[in-house]
């Protein structure tokens, strides 16, 4: 990382059909290859699964999965005196959308069966639901976090 001025954030295009900047992001991280039309595809396919199977607005469902996948704090490792600790700090909002996007499609690519539109469409119907495989990994950063909460004196 550079020591003489902060990297600029780069804007993120909102994607064409729900013109959401949260969809161009999970769009971008199914991307494979650089075939952005497949994963567009991938994509816009699933979320009709979902409306089809939630008779909701599919962008609200993804939303509320997402926000359901969020880890509010995380563990970072922190060398001192030779040893290393695992120290809790707070999550920053972009990073946890960011953090909940691939745990989403991480675990959507884990699941049995070989379709991944269907794969994809059914995490995400399960993280709205606070079911599945993403909300277990947000569990299980929360208790290692909870498990190291002596640490919290010792904060970058």
């Amino acid at each position: 990382m550079s020591r003489r001025r902060k990297s600029k954030k780069r804007v993120i295009a909102q994607d064409p059909v729900y013109n959401s900047i949260l969809v161009s992001m999970i769009i971008n991280r199914i991307l494979l290859k650089g075939k952005k039309s497949l994963a567009q595809r991938i994509f816009y396919e699933a979320m009709k699964n979902v409306q089809e199977y939630t008779q909701k607005d599919p962008l609200e469902i993804l939303k509320k999965a997402v926000a359901n996948v969020t880890p509010v704090v995380e563990v970072k490792s922190r060398r001192i005196g030779g040893a290393n600790y695992q120290v809790p700090i707070e999550v920053k909002p972009e990073r946890g959308n960011s953090l909940a996007l691939r745990f989403i499609i991480k675990s959507a690519r884990n699941r049995p069966g070989k379709n991944i539109i269907i794969k994809l469409g059914n995490e995400i119907v399960d993280a709205y639901n606070n079911t599945g495989n993403s909300i277990k990994k947000k569990e299980e950063i929360h208790k290692m976090a909870d498990a190291n909460k002596a640490f919290t004196t010792l904060r970058f």
